[in-house]
């Protein structure tokens, strides 16, 4: 899951003079600090920053509607069918949903 939007990460560089950002894997984003020649990862706490300031990125905010509707459907599923099954089901989907919202530290 995508924590980070190119375009928030994008405008934090050139309001603060670093150049050329590129993504070398999901959550891991590079550029050339202000007079800098290598480029180096955009810092930790800049990303968290960030993430405070902006809140979630569509691709979670979809997660999310989808984990909320989808424990809603199984809730009217185990009262209609008497089955505890879809509530389990629903369990397990939001258990890897809440995982995925876990950031990880670079």
């Amino acid at each position: 899951m995508t924590h980070y939007s190119v375009d928030w990460i994008e405008a934090w560089c050139q309001e603060n003079g670093w150049t050329e950002l590129f993504v070398e894997r999901r959550n891991s984003y590079w550029a050339f600090p202000p007079g800098g020649v290598m480029p180096e990862p955009i810092p930790s706490h800049v990303l968290r920053v960030i993430k405070a300031e902006k809140g979630l990125t569509l691709e979670e905010r979809l997660w999310s509607m989808s984990a909320v509707i989808g424990t809603v459907a199984a809730v009217v599923s185990t009262f209609v069918f008497r089955c505890p099954m879809p509530l389990v089901f629903a369990f397990a989907f939001n258990a890897v949903t809440v995982a995925q919202f876990e950031l990880e530290d670079v």
